[in-house]
């Protein structure tokens, strides 16, 4: 055991010293700080503190009754006018950016007219009428019942058998699948190529005879596998972090930002299968190696490869519509689409636990045998520079004949 942690150490520091893991840790954070900045700029620039006016045909506005929300936030100011003339002289005047007109019929047809001059008002302000309306259509009631009908019903879904239930609070879990699936594919294609060279460099280098006197070819390709999986989960957590600083400053920034609910089970099926997935990856990008002879075949491969884990992204509307159809079910268990499958079934619909425990099983033990397959094609093939290993001979390593 003490080589396998000298030689995933070694590979660790030696990856994370190079200049391209910076580029790659720190380049995603950036973009998404500019993201973000730019995003703020366009949200803030925007509006305008001027406020808004109105012309009320129907008398809905009579008692102009603003809502609780309007002391605590920039909620917009509106100004009534007798008619569009007076409006339209205070809009060309500046003293307001829109007037809306209110037709007497908007009880019936609830059509009004936004009148605005060269720049477009700020989009704050088609929200902020429409809970001025409605605040005022039951201003006669108490003010929990307003706020309650401003705020509009809290959609509880809930299953059958009461395990599992969402609602507007929960809505971060329809986002973690997605978010975990770009961090993994992301991961995978970076990476694919330095797991492709876990032994194809001392294979090129013709310095695998030195490493065998003292490691076996097991604890050379776990050695080195490992510590490229302590790099690529340090560039996840970094990836992480920033994400989550990005949301506490929105939720500072932004008075409306939505109430988020961490799902932590949803994050612990993505960390129970985010580990065994990548190694999944390592052992079947070892085994190529392992193969071939040179690294440019093997790299024709391995995109072959990378195709495998994408699979479920073909069939996204059977999520939706049928998330317990027999293709699911198939790619549920499926070693290579098991992880972007199992997580969209949780996060979007119910899923049952024993399918969870044999498809986390089969995809652990497909990437133990992928790493022991690797190591029994290396040691068949390590002397071999230039030459790949026949598939006659794959099969007789897997029969474990000499």
């Amino acid at each position: 055991m003490r080589n396998f942690w000298l030689l995933a150490k070694t590979e660790y520091w030696k990856m994370v010293k190079r200049r391209g893991f910076y580029v790659g840790t720190l380049g995603i954070p950036v973009l998404l700080v500019l993201i973000m900045g730019v995003s703020i700029l366009v949200a803030t620039g925007g509006d305008t503190e001027l406020p808004v006016g109105y012309i009320d045909h129907s008398d809905i506005l009579a008692a102009e009754h603003y809502p609780t929300e309007a002391a605590d936030s920039e909620f917009t100011t509106f100004f009534a006018y007798s008619d569009e003339s007076a409006a339209q002289t205070a809009l060309e005047n500046s003293d307001i950016q829109a007037y809306f007109v209110i037709p007497t019929d908007y009880l019936s047809d609830n059509r009004m007219n936004l009148v605005y001059w060269d720049e477009a008002p700020g989009d704050s302000i088609y929200g902020d009428i429409a809970d001025f309306i409605r605040i005022n259509l039951v201003a006669d009631q108490s003010v929990e019942v307003q706020e309650r009908l401003v705020d509009g019903p809290d959609l509880v879904v809930r299953t059958a058998d009461g395990s599992r239930e969402f609602n507007s609070a929960v809505v971060f879990s329809f986002l973690i699948p997605f978010v975990a699936a770009f961090f993994f594919l992301f991961v995978v294609m970076g990476a694919s190529g330095y797991l492709l060279q876990v032994v194809t460099d001392e294979k090129e280098n013709r310095t695998v005879e030195i490493m065998m006197t003292t490691v076996t070819p097991t604890q050379l390709i776990g050695g080195k596998t490992f510590g490229l999986m302590l790099m690529s989960l340090t560039q996840i957590l970094i990836w992480v972090g920033t994400a989550v600083i990005a949301v506490i400053i929105a939720a500072v920034i932004f008075t409306d930002f939505p109430r988020l609910t961490v799902p932590w089970g949803l994050i612990l099926i993505v960390v129970l299968f985010f580990i065994p997935a990548y190694a999944l990856v390592a052992g079947m990008m070892a085994t190529i190696g392992s193969a071939v002879g040179e690294l440019q075949h093997a790299q024709q491969v391995s995109g072959i490869i990378n195709l495998l884990f994408l699979i479920p992204f073909f069939f996204m509307a059977l999520f939706f519509t049928a998330p317990n159809s027999p293709v699911i079910l198939v790619l549920t268990f499926f070693p290579t689409t098991s992880f972007l499958t199992v997580m969209m079934r949780w996060g979007m619909s119910t899923m049952p636990i024993w399918q969870v425990v044999v498809s986390w099983l089969i995809l652990v033990g497909t990437a133990v045998f992928f790493f022991w397959l690797a190591a029994k094609i290396f040691h068949i093939g390590m002397m071999r520079y230039g030459k790949s290993v026949s598939l006659k001979e794959t099969w007789t390593a897997l029969r474990g004949s000499s």
